[in-house]
């Protein structure tokens, strides 16, 4: 098997593969990304149309439904509307080492470029280790004369945010797409980094789908967000109730 190994499938269209515009969600803090990308893939029908196959992701197999076992791999879907066209990256896991966060994400680039892309956006979350109820979307860019877009969507641009940096594809492929002419936007949903969080990429799907220029029906994400909070607020009476008997105990 090859470091890398992209399989583009039958699904591609006659004409090629042609999209100004690449999404990356592969999972990271949170799934917030993955969750936004996901979603707007099942809402605008996207098709899949590569796999990506690499020994620098985990060494395992993913299990279906059916019992039945697959190898982890990434995934290219393709859309192509009257007004849009996208290509999304998604998929099992980032890579485990830093020689194959960047491999992969030289990788990711070719495809990229050899598809006509010209912006990439990247999407993830932005651990802050408590419980956001208006969760802000944080940006970066690779060029200065994008920071204005992200403002008026409704993003943060600052110097001190994210702090640390961006870590995996999400910064990779800012970082490396620049030498390419590619343009970059990461946009960071803030998120407690403990559970998958809805709530998260519903708010970063608004600030998307706003630099995008079109409407993606958010429905989905904010049931999956009402749920997500009625389990939390069971697991936290649970909590109280749990230290109320004790007191109880001891009186």
């Amino acid at each position: 098997m090859d470091e890398i190994e992209v399989r583009f499938l039958d699904t591609v269209p006659s004409e090629g593969l042609h999209a100004p515009i690449l999404i990356e969600g592969l999972p990271g803090i949170g799934h917030v990304g993955k969750l936004v990308a996901e979603h707007m893939i099942q809402e605008l029908g996207a098709e899949k149309v590569a796999e990506i196959h690499s020994i620098f992701f985990p060494p395992q197999v993913i299990i279906d439904e059916n019992g039945t076992v697959r190898l982890a791999n990434n995934e290219i879907y393709y859309y192509a509307g009257e007004t849009h066209r996208f290509l999304f990256l998604v998929g099992d896991y980032q890579a485990t080492s830093s020689e194959g966060h960047y491999l992969l994400a030289d990788a990711y680039l070719n495809i990229a470029a050899e598809c006509g892309v010209s912006r990439i956006y990247t999407l993830g979350g932005y651990g802050v280790g408590h419980l956001v109820d208006e969760p802000r979307v944080l940006g970066a860019v690779n060029h200065p004369g994008l920071r204005g877009m992200i403002e008026e969507a409704g993003g943060v641009v600052g110097r001190d945010e994210p702090g640390g940096g961006i870590i995996g594809a999400a910064g990779l492929l800012l970082g490396l797409g620049v030498n390419r002419g590619i343009e970059g936007i990461c946009l960071m949903g803030e998120t407690s980094g403990y559970l998958v969080d809805p709530r998260s990429a519903a708010s970063l799907l608004k600030v998307l789908s706003t630099l995008l220029a079109i409407e993606i029906d958010p429905t989905r994400l904010e049931q999956r967000a009402l749920e997500m909070e009625h389990v939390l607020q069971k697991l936290i009476d649970g909590e109280r109730g749990s230290q109320d008997d004790e007191l109880r105990y001891i009186v």
